[in-house]
């Protein structure tokens, strides 16, 4: 559920992946390619 909310931000541009906290990195990235935008899983 927090890394789909953190993968909303980041499309959105209001986050970044960089602020991603260390434990849902791995799941965010994972949603942000499943999404089609990986490019935006880059620190």
């Amino acid at each position: 559920m927090m890394a789909m909310l953190w993968a909303q931000q980041i499309m959105l541009g209001k986050k970044t992946f960089a602020q991603v906290p260390r434990l849902l990195k791995d799941q965010v990235k994972e949603l942000l390619v499943d999404s089609g935008m990986g490019e935006l899983a880059a620190e």
